[in-house]
C-alpha cells in the first residue's frame, strides 16, 4: 500500500500545465496541475483521466460527479482547486441535527461483547429500560413477551405512550420509521441460546444473525470470562443494542426458565434421535441451543432438552461453524414461520408499542433524561380528571 502511495504521487507531482484546443470541436479540453494533492492523505480518482501519465482532463462542460462512497459534501471536479477540501468526512442526517435531534451513540460507545459478558448482568440488563415481567406476573396460557408497559423514571412512571410522546421530537422521521419496520418483524417466539461458547467472536456472530433475522430474545450460558479476547464489535455491528441478552450461569438455570416460558428446548447434536429442522414446526415456540466450539452440547443440556436437531449435510465435513449454524437454523426457523403463518413478526399491538418505546430509550443515553423531565413535568402539573 506504501508503494502505491508513492507511485500515485509521483505521477501526480509530475503534472504539467498545458492546454488542448481543438478548431473542429466546440468543447475545450485543459489540463491542470494537481500538484497539490501529492501529499494530501485522501486521493480523488475521475473517470475522466488523460492518457497522458498524472493528467487529468477536465471538459469545459461542467460534469455532475462526487467521490465514491461519499454521501454528503460531494466536490465537483469542475471546482478550483482550491477550493476543494483536502479532507471529507462521512456525515449522516442524525449528526448534522445535533441541536434538534438525539444523537445516536452505537459509534461512539466503548462496550464489546467481551465486556457485556465478562463482568455482571448489571452490564446487560442496563441495555433494557422498560420494567420487566417476573415469572409470577407471567400467565401460563399465554405467550412469552417480556415487558410491562411502564418505564420508571424517577417517582413517576410512564407508559410506552408516554415515552414516545417525549422522545417523539427528538428522533428523526426516518429513525422512527426503521424502528417501526424493526418491531414489526420481530418475535419472541423463537430464541437462541448460546452454552459455553470460548470465542467472543463467534458470540458477538450469533447476536448479528439474530438481530438480522428478528430473534428478539437471545441467552448466554457460562461464558468462559478468564481468557483475553480482542474486541469484537465490529463483528456483533452494535447488535447487543438492540436485543434482549439474558446470563446465566448454569445450564438448568437457563432451561428451566425458558420452560416455564412455555419454550420447548431443541438443541443441536448430530445422533440417531436427532430431528432434522426441515421437519420441524417452528410456529411452535422454540429455543434453539448451540454449543461449545470444541466440545459441543454438553451432556448435561442434552438430557434437559425436549428434542435433538441437526441440519442435514451434504459435504465430507459433519458440521458447520457455531456461529454459522446458528444462523441457518434461525434463518430456516424464520422461513418456516413465514410460510406458515403469514409472517415471522408476531407481536401485539400492545407488544408492539411497548417494544418501540424500548428501542426509543436505547437509542440515545439522552433518551432517559429526556423521559425524565417529561416525567417531572407530569407530577408537576397532573392532568385533572373528569
Amino acid at each position: 500500500m506504501r508503494a502505491c502511495r508513492t507511485l500515485v504521487r509521483t505521477s501526480l507531482s509530475c503534472c504539467v500545465e498545458c492546454t488542448l484546443q481543438s478548431n473542429t470541436r466546440p468543447n475545450i479540453l485543459s489540463l491542470r496541475r494537481i500538484s497539490s494533492f501529492s501529499h494530501s492523505p485522501q486521493l480523488f480518482f475521475s473517470p475522466f483521466f488523460s492518457p497522458i501519465r498524472g493528467s487529468r482532463i477536465e471538459p469545459c462542460t461542467r460534469i455532475t460527479s462526487r467521490p465514491y462512497g461519499c454521501t454528503q459534501r460531494a466536490v465537483s471536479l469542475d471546482s478550483p482547486e482550491e477550493t476543494i477540501p483536502q479532507t471529507l468526512t462521512l456525515e449522516s442526517n442524525e449528526d448534522s441535527c445535533k441541536d434538534t435531534t438525539l444523537e445516536s451513540n452505537e459509534d461512539s460507545c466503548k462496550d464489546t461483547v467481551e465486556d457485556l459478558l465478562s463482568k455482571n448482568d448489571n452490564d446487560v440488563a442496563r441495555f433494557m429500560k422498560m420494567e420487566r415481567k417476573t415469572q409470577l406476573q407471567f400467565p401460563q396460557n399465554k405467550r412469552w413477551f417480556p415487558y410491562l408497559n411502564e418505564f420508571k423514571a424517577g417517582n413517576a412512571t410512564l407508559s410506552s405512550h408516554e415515552v414516545l410522546e417525549a422522545l417523539d421530537p427528538y428522533i428523526l422521521e426516518v429513525r422512527k420509521e426503521r424502528f417501526k419496520s424493526v418491531v414489526n418483524n420481530r418475535s419472541y417466539s423463537v430464541c437462541l441460546v448460546v452454552e459455553g461458547l470460548a470465542d467472543f467472536g463467534n458470540v458477538s456472530a450469533t447476536f448479528r444473525s439474530a438481530d438480522a433475522l428478528g430473534v428478539q430474545s437471545v441467552h448466554v450460558v457460562s461464558c468462559d470470562s478468564s481468557k483475553r479476547y480482542r474486541e469484537n464489535r465490529h463483528v456483533s455491528m452494535g447488535a447487543e443494542k438492540w436485543l434482549d441478552i439474558e446470563l446465566w450461569d448454569s445450564v438448568q438455570e437457563c432451561f428451566e426458565a425458558l420452560k416455564s416460558r412455555g419454550y420447548r428446548i431443541a438443541t443441536t447434536h448430530v445422533g440417531m434421535d436427532a430431528v432434522s429442522v426441515y421437519d420441524m414446526d417452528w410456529s411452535f415456540p422454540t429455543a434453539i441451543v448451540v454449543g461449545n466450539e470444541n466440545r459441543g452440547i454438553s451432556e448435561e443440556a442434552l438430557e434437559l432438552s425436549d428434542l435433538h436437531c441437526s441440519i442435514p449435510m451434504n459435504g465430507m465435513v459433519d458440521s458447520f461453524n457455531v456461529s454459522v449454524a446458528a444462523g441457518i437454523l434461525m434463518h430456516y426457523a424464520v422461513c418456516d414461520r413465514t410460510s406458515r403463518m403469514g409472517c415471522h413478526g408476531d407481536l401485539t399491538s400492545e407488544e408492539s408499542q411497548i417494544l418501540l418505546a424500548e428501542f426509543s430509550l436505547r437509542h440515545s443515553k439522552s433518551a432517559i433524561s429526556i423521559a425524565n423531565e417529561y416525567a417531572k413535568r407530569k407530577i408537576a402539573s397532573p392532568i385533572p380528571k373528569l
